[in-house]
């Protein structure tokens, strides 16, 4: 028999006060609020009169959830009655067991909905952690829906003390997480806690006992929790970065020796470099934390994430002068490119401003170390700053087996940084999800490919390594027809729409051959083969045809060139020529003819990438590493690649962005087979092939085909679904039918894709899935009512629906072949159209509308009359009549609500939205009645909204 809820609290209550906790018996707001004052009174020794708790109080109910955070850990004070100064902290951040630990259970809060919450942990009287249970069996993303309910539906009533949840903890007792309390919540954002060797810590019963413990929960409290300055939520830090930063601290406080991070690219070593700096910050003992980056395109990077964590605490040193500057006043944190440090300690014009360092103890944090420290550098910094310690972060750590001779010889990240501090390596992120796996497609001559794959393109991949054969006009246009005919596929952009889920980047042997394919590539698209936007950038310096075991620093690239080099003023020219291209499709003015120009082109091109406004980008060794876009998911290669410089190209694609995003796909002309093999080996293990690496695209077919029976046991036919008996049974056929669209979306990245390698037609797959958004729309309609359902905590995971973003004025588009054809094909058209809207989230919404102008206003068109004009007149009248009819049923003021729909859809949104709403109802009804009619106007408002607004543009 499967545990319950209840039997699940009581024990882990039990556990709770086996470790600290005292039980205390709050079932509301007024019980929390009298424990509240006797906790105040107790810690402070006194006793506060009801005026005194109240301005407490008013302390307490001020600000969003971000700015209670900060109200949590500063001090505070009142005036007590007698004119004495009373000061005090909700929150005793230095020393844990000078705060009270207490658990209750079953609080209820009245707010637009009546809520009950499972276990609360209280604080000095503060709900600090809300942990939500489920019963073993259930989808532990129940409970995070039912979290994210509650957020919206009471957290903020009464005096909104729900609004101080720092952690929210979810189980069904077999699996556990936590995560932060921000304002956009995403599953994405939930951890599972482990020990210091990643080992998950899975059970309620074993998380209770190693994070819940009072002493270690403080610590995650009081010093693991980042408030993100320029997003305004909170941030907490995942288990190895928790092991990786206590690790740094130890070092700095109980010796002087080295010490370096091996964490996985993409597992967010800023985050945990930034933390470890704020807490060493803190530390009397240490003169200056110095953030050591290698190229400027990281410094600006780095520089804005670390003041995303805490505005403006660190400034960007743009010249050599400034850092020095830096050196001598107060910034106890400074972040700045090896370069720079390099010329503040060995130029002769700085020496005395910087010989006042040589003893202080200074702290230097180097960011992807195995880029910075391999040269002279490492031995001029620790020669200079003879008190200092060095850590280093990196994803590729250098080993023996990587090493790559330079003029000081083969050095390993061990020589230089000593021992490795903590360990996370890509099997750990790929299993925590915390990183994408890889798909590996080799496309080429194969004779183990069926001929009918598309991957079996006549280009020799194998057994050649000569120049002449690689760079052959034959092999490069047949490559670049590939890419043209497959990119859309890839990143889910394959509808008739201008907008892209995802882009890609394509990676080339030498600058020679980038502008062999960028020609190709533009003479296409002027011939009209394909829409494509391509960018490109690459280093026009004499060392541009580096090894791929080497790495170009930006500073590097900016190199003057050296007016003799023949090869490196025509590659500058072919640049500047491609930037012009670059220039006409952006508006704007960029150039290679001063450093700073092409310094803000490089910016603007990482920044198109992020905005997914760039298809392809172009380049050789540029942007394979340092660089971060969650929406790249595709990288095309060739050229050889190997070690760190492989794991390092391939992991531009893996970053984490929503469900639709399941994989990184690698698109490799050349034969990297044995190059992976070998990097994947050193630098996870031997055996972590099938962690990493996505299955070959017939085990996926299998797979969807065995999960397709047991959906069709649930509903065999389309019909069948309407004839489901009860929630449970539409719960079932959600959760079947959402498994199958979790691996449809993995197989339509594959090349081979096609439906009839499935056993359902394409058109019954579409059916089904408007069958899911029917039960999804029942569900979303239900929740603007008290009632409640089953179905409210499921994930219906709705961006796995559509693949485009289809508007209205695409429909009009179809809408204009339509006038004056017959009855056959308007009826088979009008179907096309209707399905279309169904498999639209956006557009269901407008489905009444859209399939009455067809059938009322459509049909008596004169051929060539204006379809646009119509449907824009025949849209403002409905949206009038709609306007006049909420405000009619509502009785509203309608300037005032004209206003409000305004000012949304100018700011997105509407500040002291209730107070508007409520200024415009004609009639003043009491207090308690206008909350539910405010809430029901503003429900009908968002609707409106919706319907008349969003999904409209072009």
């Amino acid at each position: 028999m499967a545990q319950g809820e209840l039997a699940l609290e009581n024990q882990l209550i039990k556990q709770l006060n086996s470790v600290g906790y005292e039980s205390v018996d709050v079932k509301d707001e007024a019980s929390l609020l009298a424990n509240l004052k006797l906790q105040i009174e107790k810690r402070k020794n006194t006793t506060l009169s009801e005026t005194e708790f109240n301005k407490i109080i008013n302390i307490l109910d001020k600000g969003t959830v971000f700015e209670r955070a900060k109200t949590l850990r500063g001090e505070q004070h009142i005036e007590r009655d007698n004119g004495d100064n009373f000061y005090f902290y909700f929150l005793d951040k230095e020393s844990w067991n000078t705060n009270t630990f207490q658990v209750t259970n079953q609080i209820t809060k009245e707010g637009t909905y009546k809520n009950r919450y499972d276990v609360t942990l209280l604080i000095n009287g503060l709900p600090l952690v809300q942990i939500e249970l489920k019963r073993r069996g259930v989808e532990m993303a129940e409970a995070f829906h039912q979290i994210k309910r509650y957020k919206k539906n009471s957290f903020a009533s009464g005096v909104g003390l729900f609004q101080y949840i720092q952690l929210f903890i979810i189980s069904n007792g077999v699996n556990t997480k936590y995560f932060a309390n921000n304002k956009n919540l995403s599953v994405k954002q939930t951890f599972f806690w482990a020990n210091e060797d990643n080992k998950k810590i899975t059970a309620l019963n074993v998380f209770a006992d190693s994070f819940l413990v009072p002493n270690h929960l403080h610590k995650m409290l009081s010093k693991y929790i980042v408030l993100a300055e320029s997003d305004k939520t909170l941030m907490v830090l995942r288990p190895y970065q928790y092991y990786a930063t206590e690790k740094i601290i130890d070092k700095v406080k109980n010796s002087k020796e080295n010490g370096y991070i091996w964490h996985t690219t993409g597992s967010g070593k800023t985050l945990t470099s930034f933390k470890a700096s704020q807490l060493l910050m803190d530390m009397p003992k240490v003169y200056k934390i110095v953030f050591v980056v290698d190229r400027r395109d990281l410094d600006f990077q780095t520089t804005k994430e670390f003041n995303n964590f805490s505005d403006g605490s660190v400034d960007g040193t743009d010249n050599t002068k400034a850092l020095v500057k830096q050196f001598g006043n107060d910034t106890k944190l400074i972040v700045t490119t090896i370069q720079k440090l390099n010329n503040a300690i060995g130029s002769s014009r700085y020496v005395d401003n910087m010989k006042h360092l040589n003893d202080k103890r200074i702290v230097f944090i180097f960011d992807e170390c195995h880029r910075t420290q391999f040269g002279e550098t490492h031995k001029r910094i620790k020669k200079f700053f003879l008190n200092s310690q060095m850590f280093g972060f990196t994803g590729t750590p250098i080993f023996a087996d990587n090493a790559v001779k330079n003029q000081l010889g083969k050095r390993t990240t061990k020589e230089l940084f000593g021992n490795c501090l903590h360990k996370y390596v890509i099997t750990d992120a790929i299993k925590d999800e915390n990183v994408l796996r890889f798909s590996i497609e080799y496309v080429g001559r194969y004779k183990h490919k069926k001929t009918s794959s598309l991957n079996f393109v006549d280009i020799d991949v194998e057994g050649i390594d000569t120049r002449e054969l690689l760079e052959s006009d034959d092999r490069l246009d047949k490559i670049t027809d590939y890419i043209i005919q497959n990119h859309k596929r890839k990143t889910h952009n394959e509808g008739n729409t201008n907008t892209t889920d995802f882009t890609g980047m394509f990676c080339v042997s030498g600058v020679e051959v980038l502008k062999r394919y960028y020609e190709l590539f533009r003479n296409k698209k002027e011939k009209g083969k394909h829409d494509l936007k391509i960018a490109t950038i690459f280093s026009y310096a004499a060392n541009e045809e580096i090894e791929q075991d080497d790495y170009v620093t930006f500073d590097d690239q900016m190199e003057v060139i050296d007016e003799g080099n023949e090869d490196a003023i025509y590659s500058r020219d072919s640049l500047e020529e491609y930037i012009g291209d670059y220039n006409k499709m952006f508006g704007s003015n960029y150039t290679t003819k001063d450093s700073q120009s092409f310094y803000n082109y490089y910016n603007d091109i990482a920044r198109r990438v992020k905005n997914r406004e760039i298809d392809i980008l172009l380049v050789v060794n540029m942007f394979l590493t340092g660089f971060d876009s969650k929406p790249l998911n595709t990288l095309y290669v060739d050229k050889n690649l190997k070690h760190h410089g492989l794991i390092q190209a391939y992991s531009r694609t893996n970053r984490i962005l929503n469900k639709k995003k399941s994989h990184g796909n690698i698109v490799s002309f050349r034969n990297l087979k044995k190059a992976t093999d070998e990097a994947i080996a050193l630098f996870s293990n031997k055996d972590a092939n099938e962690v990493i690496l996505m299955k070959p695209y017939e085990d996926y077919i299998e797979q969807f085909n065995e999960a397709l029976v047991a959906l069709l046991e649930i509903s065999p036919s389309i019909e069948s679904v309407n004839d489901l008996e009860s929630e449970v049974d539409e719960e079932t056929f959600v959760k079947a039918f959402r498994a199958l669209m979790r691996l449809k979306n993995s197989l339509s990245c594959y090349s081979d894709f096609s439906f009839e390698d499935l056993d359902i037609s394409e058109q019954d797959f579409e059916d089904y899935k408007s069958k899911y958004l029917d039960i999804y729309d029942k569900v979303k309609n239900e929740n603007s009512t008290e009632k409640d359902s089953i179905l409210n905590d499921v994930d219906f995971e709705i961006e796995l629906v559509h693949k485009d973003e289809v508007t209205v004025f695409y429909i009009l588009s179809i809408l204009k072949q339509m006038v004056k054809i017959d009855n056959a094909t308007f009826a088979k058209k009008r179907k096309a159209i209707t399905d279309l809207i169904a498999g639209d989230i956006k557009l269901r919404s407008k489905r009444e509308l859209i399939e009455r102008f067809i059938d009322e206003n459509l049909l008596h068109l004169d051929e060539g009359e204006d379809i646009e004009e119509a449907f824009d007149s025949y849209w403002g009248e409905q949206k009038l009549k709609a306007f006049n009819l909420l405000c009619k049923e509502e009785a509203l003021n309608e300037n005032k609500i004209e206003i409000i729909i305004e000012e949304y859809l100018f700011s997105s949104q509407i500040t002291d939205l209730n107070q508007k709403v409520d200024d415009s109802l004609l009639n003043r009804e009491p207090l308690f009645k206008r909350k539910k009619t405010v809430k029901r106007v503003i429900e009908k408002i968002m609707s409106f909204i919706e319907t008349f607004t969003e999904g409209l543009a072009a």
